[in-house]
């Protein structure tokens, strides 16, 4: 299984992740479990929300009082009460913010079944009128609070394929840091491993001022295969452990006689390497003006201050030799 695989650096260790569940749901959600797996030095707690909204959203704000935690993950509708969550870092997964509207539409009125089980033992629930009005009073409270102050502090994942709700633009209005991710509504293995812990791990950072080694990448012949427009052998997976180690950037050239390439090598970029690449693209022609410790390139680039590292040559002919030159510093 991909997430037993995968090796990254010890995430938030010491520190509490409280994770809110979405509609219908229990603490029990696999998403949860799957943070216990990820972030086995983190103590991560996933209480059972209560179904009614206000009841909901004071028991979280009590709860955050009490425990502190260091950050405040959320998915549907736990994304939309953790928007209201101020003062901590925070991650909405897929926040639904009209979380009535959506049961309307998705015919959710009547009895719902919870999908996991609940510590009272309760197993299933009413929907009325009553309780989606209760929805509209508490979901018309986001962005209502210190959005300033956390402009910096907040992070929304929207799946590009979720077919249940759609709040990237309401989201990105209030926040800059609104980033798609290859994804449904709920979370699977995939979308934790590759969207939700860069992101985890970039708040980890922040927290404990970590300062990381820079790795600068070329864009062409080395990411990318331009006879193809395929990635380049390992690259994706190789790239993916390199950021858990390095603050690594991918480089791009710019032609002035395409203005257009540059947002095609955008989106490329997001198709392809997602998250971790979020916000990690540097345009330009001068590959040695840039300031960072390692350059993996396929061309020479005389007058570069940190080390040159020439892709497709002894001893970088491919990207499983990268990985292993890496491995061996060991995040040096």
């Amino acid at each position: 299984m991909e997430l037993y695989e995968y090796a990254r650096p010890a995430l938030m260790a010491g520190k509490k992740l409280l994770y809110i569940h979405g509609f219908a749901s229990s603490g029990a959600t696999g998403t949860a479990a799957r943070l216990r797996l990820l972030l086995p030095e983190a103590e991560v707690l996933s209480p059972d929300v209560p179904v009614e909204p206000a009841e909901a959203l004071s028991f979280l704000r009590a709860l955050c009082a009490q425990e502190r935690p260091d950050l405040i993950v959320g998915t549907s509708m736990g994304g939309m009460y953790t928007e209201m969550l101020y003062g901590y870092d925070r991650i909405a997964v897929n926040p639904a913010f009209h979380l009535a509207d959506t049961l309307l539409k998705n015919n959710g009125l009547g009895r719902q079944e919870f999908h996991n089980p609940r510590a009272d033992g309760q197993q299933s629930f009413m929907v009325t009128k009553g309780l989606l009005e209760a929805f509209r009073a508490v979901s018309a409270g986001c962005f209502c609070g210190d959005v300033a102050g956390d402009r910096e502090r907040m992070f929304g994942l929207f799946g590009t394929h979720d077919t249940m709700v759609d709040c990237f633009d309401e989201f990105a209005a209030h926040y800059p840091q609104a980033i798609r991710f290859d994804g449904e509504h709920q979370l699977n293995d995939h979308a934790v491993l590759n969207a939700l812990l860069p992101v985890i791990q970039w708040i980890d950072d922040r927290q404990e001022g970590r300062e990381k080694r820079v790795l600068l990448i070329s864009l062409d012949r080395v990411l990318r295969d331009l006879r193809h427009d395929q990635p380049v052998g390992e690259s994706v997976r190789v790239f993916r452990r390199l950021v858990q180690w390095y603050d690594t950037y991918i480089v791009c050239a710019e032609d002035p006689n395409r203005p257009e390439r540059w947002g095609e090598n955008l989106r490329w970029i997001d198709r392809v390497f997602g998250v971790p690449a979020w916000n990690r693209v540097i345009v330009g022609n001068h590959p040695e003006l840039l300031m960072g410790d390692y350059l993996l390139t396929a061309e020479d680039v005389p007058g570069f201050m940190g080390t040159v590292l020439r892709f497709g040559e002894e001893p970088f002919r491919d990207w499983t030799d990268v990985q292993v030159f890496f491995d061996r510093l060991g995040g040096q």
